[in-house]
């Protein structure tokens, strides 16, 4: 697990307006949590999504997951395809079919193109009902009549507001009753949005009673339940039980979570020592590992390791607490064997040429750089395989191809001041005509035009003295 890794926040910010969220909160807070790297995890939640994409007519390789270290509930698409999830979603929710459900409901955001028609119905339809209001407060003032002009005027933005909340509550509804026709599709039931909508939201309705209906962006939670309920109760997969390898995943997926991010007693409370199942033994090994007991946390893996040798993501977290306890050399093994049973896994390829890298340095940068070139091509916004990258081309002693990978480094991250710089000091060394070249120069271009138009924002609004 990284924690944390931000390559899709430069664009974040722009997409909150467009984003549609579970709950209703605010997307913009994911930006101080940052993005969540975990192989294991990815690899379930796309198991969980693929089948209800296909659902809904969608291509899986056009729709991104991302994991955002955030303890509250809540799930949202934003910027397009893009779905966020919360970790307090998966740590919090009691059965695996609670977190599909959420899945599906987002799905339907997706399938239904609601994040470019919120935002365009934001920028255009709602202004309609603010510039009539406005319109009228003017005239009325123009006819003798200023209170009520003024009154007008005043409230020409709630009147733009509640044109909004209602285009979006109706988005949300169509979500939830979109989720239950790809989770009926795909044979699976629809219980668990009721059962996280009344778990969840329904206790704290009161609450949202008493917030001006203008400023409900969603339904009320009852509505929803009820309206949710007719739907399960009249599909015929209404009590449909997961299966054991979706239990499973879930159970893991939680017990990691809590590992690593719940302090070590939080995990105890939780998982305590007396509880020997496969789920305690990972989040304990995770909670001791980060306290730095090396002894406990290979303890409890090594039973693990021992009943599922073949288990990729047990290899994983082995050769991550050998390495990042001072011995690369002897995580090698244990990164190669998690990448041998599962292939192809950009994250797992990483830990493998990180360990290379800081082990044998200029003798293991030959094979580092084949895994990152593989991983750079599939993730090309992934910032911590560029900066490994330039780190084996520095190894031996290419120069200008580790500027370069520097630049695309910098570029994911959306700093195009150092990613100009580097770019520049790469195409001046690089040969001409080369795949390599090409790749500086298009860096120099897109990040001067960003370098360039930031200075001129900064610059709009002086006066020459």
């Amino acid at each position: 697990m990284k924690l944390p890794l931000g390559p899709a926040q430069r664009w974040f910010a722009g997409a909150a307006l467009a984003a549609c969220t579970l709950l209703g909160a605010a997307p913009s807070s994911a930006l101080a949590q940052g993005l969540i790297r975990d192989a294991e995890i990815e690899d379930t939640l796309r198991v969980y999504t693929n089948p209800l994409l296909q659902a809904a007519g969608l291509n899986p390789a056009d729709v991104d997951l991302y994991i955002i270290g955030d303890p509250s509930i809540n799930a949202f698409v934003a910027g397009g395809q893009n779905i966020f999830i919360h970790t307090g979603l998966v740590m919090e929710a009691v059965t695996p079919n609670e977190v599909i459900g959420v899945l599906a409901h987002e799905t339907g955001h997706i399938a239904g193109g609601h994040g470019a028609r919120r935002s365009q119905y934001a920028s255009n339809q709602a202004l309609g009902p603010m510039l009539i209001s406005l319109a009228l407060g003017v005239l009325a003032i123009a006819g003798g009549e200023p209170g009520a002009g003024a009154a007008l005027i005043s409230g020409s933005q709630q009147f733009a507001m509640s044109s909004f909340v209602q285009y979006t509550q109706a988005q949300e509804a169509s979500a939830d009753q979109a989720g239950l026709s790809y989770l009926e599709a795909t044979g699976q039931s629809g219980q668990g949005l009721i059962s996280l909508f009344n778990r969840e939201l329904r206790p704290y309705e009161f609450r949202t009673r008493r917030i001006p209906p203008y400023m409900m962006t969603h339904p009320f939670a009852s509505d929803r339940v009820e309206s949710l309920r007719v739907g399960v109760d009249a599909g015929s997969h209404r009590d449909a039980v997961v299966g054991a390898d979706t239990e499973r995943r879930f159970r893991y997926m939680q017990a990691k979570l809590v590992g690593f991010t719940r302090t070590l007693a939080q995990t105890l409370a939780r998982y305590p020592t007396t509880d020997l199942s496969g789920p305690a033994r990972y989040a304990r090994a995770v909670a001791y590992y980060r306290v730095s007991d090396l002894a406990l946390a290979r303890g409890e893996l090594d039973v693990l390791m021992a009943d599922e040798p073949n288990n990729p993501y047990y290899q994983e977290l082995m050769g991550q607490i050998l390495f990042e306890n001072g011995r690369a050399e002897e995580s090698i093994a244990f990164h190669r064997r998690s990448l041998e049973l599962s292939p192809n896994q950009p994250l797992l390829q990483t830990n493998l040429a990180r360990a290379l890298i800081q082990a044998r340095g200029r003798r293991g940068a030959d094979e580092a750089i084949d895994l990152l070139r593989l991983v750079t091509a599939a993730e090309p916004d992934n910032a911590f395989a560029w900066r490994e990258l330039a780190q084996a081309r520095n190894e031996r002693g290419e120069e200008a191809l580790a500027e370069l990978a520097s630049a695309e480094q910098s570029f994911a991250l959306g700093d195009y001041g150092l990613a100009l710089s580097f770019a520049e000091r790469a195409r001046r060394t690089l040969p001409r005509s080369t795949p390599d070249y090409q790749r500086a120069a298009d860096i120099v271009t897109f990040a001067g035009a960003e370098v360039r138009e930031r200075a001129r924002q900064q610059g709009g609004g002086r006066r020459p003295g």
